[in-house]
C-alpha cells in the first residue's frame, strides 16, 4: 500500500500531498526530512531507494521545472508500480504545473486514475510471469533426435534392418557391387548390419553432393591456409615492432613546480619542537594544500572530451535539452578521470549517476557544452560532498568541556599499520600549540611496542601519559584514564587503541565495549591515503560493527576522519572522496609527514581541482 506521494519544488515549497489531499494519516517520523538531508542535499539522488525507519521512499526529478516527486511505502511490501506511477504523476502533473500556481486540488482526481492504471498493469504483469512460470517445458525425445540430421544420415532400426526408400536400396546395391571391384569406397552396403561402421565413415566423410555430409579435405585446406597467414602476420610484427628502451627514473615535482633540493626529513627541534615550528612555518607556504588563493583556473578552462565526435560541434553547442544520451560521453570519461585518481568504483558511479539525474531534462544556454556543463555540475557535487554537513570545532568543544570540568576525550581507531599513535602525537602537539594541557591514554595493550611507542612521543612531547601495560581491558584502561586527567585538570585526552581489521569480531566487540562505556567526545577513524576500494569496505564494516556490538540503543559512530600518509599520493587524492561519501563523516585532518607538526586541515577546493585535473 503507497503511504504517501509529495511534490514539492527545489525551493522546499510543497505543490500537493496524497495524504493532505485524501485525507490519509500522517507518516510516523520525518522519513522525507531525511532522504532530503542524506540524499539529495548530498548528491546521493543516484541510489535506487532510501530506507527510513519502517518506510522505503523511492524519488525522480523534472530538472526543467525544478520538481521533485516522492513516493513513501512500507519497507516490507514490495510493490512494484512505484516506479511506473511516478513516471506517470510525473508527466501528467508536469502539463498542468505553473510556478505562480500553488493549489493543485484539481490533481487528485488525476492521481487516483494513474494509482489505478498503475496498479493493474503490475498486476497483469505478475500473472503473465505466473503463466509463463508454470507452462510445462516439451518433452524432448530420444527417437527425433537423428530426425534433426540429414535424409542420408538416418539411424539404422534397433534390429539391424534399414528404414531407407526403394531408390536408396537400388543405390545401396548398386553402390556395394562397386565397392566390390574397388572402385567406390564410400558407398553404403546393402546388408548394414555387418559394415555399420563404413556406413557412419561414409556419411561423414561423403563428398560435396551429399548435403548432410562434412567436407575434412577442405577444412584441412583452410587449416593450412590459416597457418601460412598467421606465420606471415607474426613474421610481419616482428619486422615492424618498436625499439623500446626503458626510461630512467625521474625526479619528482612538488606542487607542479621543478625543485632541485633534496627532501630532508630529520628533526632539527629540541624536546619542545620549537625550532621545527619555524622550519615548517615555511614549508607551508609551498603546501598545496594551503593553497586555496593560488588555485589557478585551469580547472575551469579544462573540458572534459564528449568521447566520439560522430555531431558536429555546432549540434553540440544548440542542443535544448539533455538527455541522458547526450550525458554519458562525458561522464564516463569523468568516471574514468575520478577512477585514475584513486576514487573507488562504486563511488564514481553513483556520482555520475546523480550528476545526470541532476542535469537530465534541463535547457542548455546558448553556447554552452555539454561537457563544462557536466564538469561544473560535477565540482559543485564533488564541494558539497567534501564540505562538512555540521561544524566540529574542537578548539571551542574543549572549552565548553574545560568549562564544565570535564575532559574532553578522543578515540583513535582504525585498521593495522595506519599511523593512529604517530598521528595521536601530532594531534596532541597541535593542542599544546593552543595552551591546553593534553594526557595520553596507551589502551592498546595488544601489539607488542605499542606501549612503549606512545611512551617515547609522550616524552619529546612533555605531556602525561597513563599507562597499565599488556594483556589489559582497553576499556578499563582508558576509564582510570580519564578519571585520572579528571583530577589533574587535564582538558584533552587523547585514547589510543590497537589496530583491527574490519573483519575482527572479538577486536570490534572490545573497542565497542570501550566506547560505549566511556562515551568519548569524539571517534577519529584513521585512514590511509593510499586506499581506494578498500576504504568503503573499512569504514562500511566499522560503522556496521559500531552499531551492532552496541549495547545502547543509540549506538556511537565515527565522527571524524584523519587521513594518513597524504604526502605519498601525488594526485591520487580520491580516497578522501571515498571516505566522506560511504560515511557522512568530514575529513578533520591530514597526516602529511613524519614529524609532530605535519598535520593540517584539508584544502577541499585543491582536492576538488586535483580531482577534475
Amino acid at each position: 500500500m503507497l503511504e504517501e506521494l509529495l511534490i514539492f519544488t527545489r525551493g522546499g515549497l510543497i505543490l500537493w500531498s496524497s495524504c493532505r489531499a485524501l485525507g490519509a494519516a500522517a507518516l510516523k517520523g520525518s522519513p522525507i526530512d531525511a532522504l532530503i538531508r542524506s540524499c539529495l542535499l548530498e548528491d546521493r539522488s543516484a541510489d535506487a531507494s532510501f530506507s527510513q525507519d519502517n518506510y522505503a521512499l523511492k524519488w525522480t526529478f523534472h530538472n526543467e521545472l525544478g520538481l521533485v516527486f516522492v513516493a513513501v511505502y512500507q519497507k516490507i511490501l514490495h510493490l512494484l508500480y512505484v516506479d511506473d506511477l511516478l513516471a506517470a504523476v510525473r508527466k501528467d502533473f508536469s502539463q498542468i504545473y505553473d510556478p505562480k500556481c500553488t493549489n493543485y486540488d484539481d490533481f487528485t482526481d488525476i492521481f487516483r486514475q494513474l494509482h489505478l492504471e498503475a496498479q493493474a498493469r503490475a498486476e497483469d504483469m505478475n500473472k503473465s510471469k505466473q503463466a509463463i512460470s508454470s507452462r510445462p517445458l516439451p518433452a524432448v525425445s530420444h527417437k527425433t533426435a537423428p530426425k534433426a540430421r540429414g535424409a542420408g544420415t538416418r539411424a539404422t532400426t534397433k534390429g539391424g534392418a534399414s528404414r531407407k526408400d526403394d531408390s536408396d536400396g537400388e543405390s545401396s546395391g548398386k553402390d556395394h557391387h562397386a565397392l566390390a571391384n574397388g572402385s567406390h569406397e564410400n558407398a553404403a552396403p546393402k546388408d548394414s548390419s555387418h559394415t555399420r561402421p563404413a556406413v557412419v565413415k561414409g556419411k561423414e566423410n561423403g563428398g560435396p553432393k551429399d548435403n548432410g555430409a562434412f567436407d575434412v579435405t577442405k577444412l584441412q585446406r583452410l587449416r593450412k591456409n590459416d597457418r601460412k597467414n598467421t606465420g606471415a602476420d607474426n613474421a610481419t610484427k616482428q619486422l615492424t615492432k618498436p625499439d623500446t628502451k626503458k626510461k630512467g627514473k625521474q625526479d619528482r615535482v612538488w606542487d607542479d613546480k621543478p625543485s632541485n633540493k633534496k627532501l630532508d626529513f630529520t628533526d632539527p627541534a629540541d624536546e619542545r619542537g620549537d625550532e621545527v615550528t619555524e622550519h615548517v612555518a615555511l614549508n607551508q607556504g609551498d603546501s598545496m594544500m594551503d593553497k586555496d588563493e593560488n588555485l589557478s583556473s585551469d580547472s575551469e578552462e579544462e573540458v572534459v572530451e564528449d568521447g566520439p565526435k560522430k555531431k558536429g560541434w555546432f549540434s553540440s553547442m544548440f542542443q535544448s535539452v539533455l538527455e541522458k544520451s547526450d550525458l554519458q560521453p562525458a561522464l564516463k570519461a569523468l568516471k574514468d578521470r575520478l577512477m585514475t585518481k584513486n576514487v573507488a568504483e562504486e563511488i564514481a558511479e553513483k556520482l555520475c549517476e546523480s550528476v545526470a539525474a541532476s542535469l537530465e531534462g534541463k535547457k542548455l544556454g546558448s553556447f554552452t557544452r555539454i561537457s563544462s556543463t557536466v564538469q561544473t555540475a560535477m565540482e559543485e557535487a564533488l564541494l558539497r560532498i567534501l564540505t562538512p554537513r555540521r561544524s566540529i570545532d574542537i578548539l571551542r568543544d574543549v572549552h565548553a568541556a574545560k568549562e564544565r570540568g570535564k575532559p574532553y576525550v578522543i578515540v583513535f581507531v582504525g585498521v593495522n599499520g595506519v599511523g593512529k599513535s604517530t598521528n595521536l602525537a601530532k594531534v596532541a602537539y597541535w593542542l599544546l600549540q593552543h595552551n591546553l594541557s593534553v594526557t595520553l591514554a596507551a589502551c592498546d595493550t595488544f601489539r607488542s611496542g605499542a606501549v612503549e611507542q606512545l611512551r617515547t612521543h609522550a616524552r619529546r612531547l612533555q605531556i602525561p601519559i597513563f599507562e597499565k601495560g599488556y594483556e589489559k581491558d582497553p576499556a578499563v584502561v582508558a576509564r582510570e584514564a580519564i578519571q585520572e586527567a579528571s583530577r589533574n585538570k587535564s582538558n584533552v585526552v587523547l585514547v589510543d587503541t590497537a589496530g583491527r581489521m574490519q573483519d575482527n569480531e572479538p577486536l570490534m566487540r572490545a573497542l565497542s565495549k570501550l566506547i560505549n562505556l566511556n562515551s568519548p567526545d569524539l571517534v577519529l577513524f584513521v585512514g590511509e591515503a593510499l586506499v581506494g576500494n578498500d576504504a568503503i569496505d573499512q569504514l562500511t564494516k566499522f560503522n556496521q560493527k559500531l552499531a551492532d556490538l552496541s549495547a545502547v540503543p543509540t549506538a556511537r559512530l565515527i565522527d571524524g576522519i584523519l587521513l594518513a600518509k597524504f604526502d605519498t599520493i601525488d594526485d591520487k587524492v580520491g580516497a578522501a572522496l571515498s571516505m566522506v561519501y560511504i560515511s557522512g563523516a568530514p575529513v578533520m585532518f591530514v597526516g602529511c609527514g613524519q614529524s609532530h607538526t605535519d598535520l593540517k586541515k584539508l584544502n577541499v577546493k585543491s582536492i576538488v581541482k586535483t580531482l577534475l585535473k
